[in-house]
């Protein structure tokens, strides 16, 4: 997970949080009704917030999450705080930071979505058993349950949006990492790159290859980036366009491409698409282009005499 503040994250400006409590029809009637219920909220929530974690701390899945004692106090004073909060009676920004901290701490220790709902039913429970022992039944009672209901649900749906916006980072930076590991320049000689393309190069590879080799020419000042296709499944027209490209992009910055482990089918490929590949230097095997690229840079690979 990355540092990002959850509310950049989320974007939480005040137009989203107006729009969150329109949509999730949070009154100003609601919010009043959590009010008159703060006294209620700080007689009871020992009594639930005890509850609540005699299922966490039973279950083995999630029990594992608090390993000792003190860890299970510091859990147990945050959540007291958090529980009061709901009868705050008021939903600002600071509600709704505390809320997404609230959603990336679960995150952060690796606690799975399912627990985190099925706490959250555990909490509704409590809160429906003792709301209705507190006031009896009525009217009044089903009104200030439904906006128990309403902001418990608020808070979920900020908690879930961080869950979601961790995992898609996540998943960036392991892209990021694959698109890094699928184009590996190596320097094979003083001045002479190489980089062994494996497997499909669509728009977004080819950008990233481009990206790498430029850095990569630059950073080595090399002359020479011999381009291996040996284990490129179809070279079609954008395959081949891109690879036109590629090679503009490295002669502007002073270096010559060669263009190696090109097959009999690939050969008749870019022949029956008429792509002008001439201003690349093309060898069939990498070898040759190694031997092709020290010749460029006057040196040679020679047998060594006994």
């Amino acid at each position: 997970m990355t540092q990002r503040d959850p509310l950049s994250r989320l974007r939480l400006d005040d137009h989203e949080l107006a729009n969150r409590l329109t949509f999730f029809e949070l009154t100003p009637d609601d919010l009043a009704r959590l009010a008159s219920l703060r006294e209620f909220a700080e007689q009871q929530t020992d009594a639930i917030v005890d509850a609540f974690y005699e299922l966490i701390l039973r279950h083995p899945e999630t029990r594992k999450f608090f390993p000792d004692d003190t860890t299970v106090r510091r859990v147990k004073r945050h959540q007291r705080d958090y529980f009061v909060g709901l009868f705050g009676g008021k939903i600002d920004r600071a509600y709704a930071e505390d809320r997404a901290r609230a959603g990336a701490a679960h995150e952060r220790i690796g606690m799975a979505p399912k627990w985190y709902l099925g706490a959250y039913r555990r909490y509704l429970e409590l809160l429906h058993q003792r709301l209705y022992a507190h006031l009896g039944r009525g009217p009044e009672t089903d009104a200030a349950w439904e906006a128990v209901q309403k902001v418990v649900f608020f808070d979920m749906s900020i908690a879930i949006d961080v869950y979601i916006a961790a995992n898609i980072d996540a998943l960036k930076r392991h892209q990021a990492a694959i698109r890094e590991l699928s184009t590996p320049v190596i320097r094979v000689h003083d001045r002479i790159l190489l980089l062994p393309l494996v497997g499909t190069v669509d728009s977004a590879r080819a950008h990233q290859i481009m990206e790498t080799v430029l850095t990569k020419v630059t950073e080595e000042q090399a002359k020479v980036l011999i381009l291996d296709i040996a284990g490129v499944p179809v070279v079609d027209t954008k395959v081949a366009q891109h690879l036109l490209q590629t090679t503009a992009a490295i002669k502007l910055v002073g270096a010559r491409t060669i263009l190696t482990g090109i097959s009999a089918q690939v050969a008749r490929t870019i022949i029956q698409l008429g792509v002008d590949i001439s201003a690349m230097d093309t060898q069939s095997r990498l070898q040759d282009g190694i031997d092709l690229a020290l010749s460029h840079l006057g040196k040679a690979i020679t047998t060594k005499a006994p």
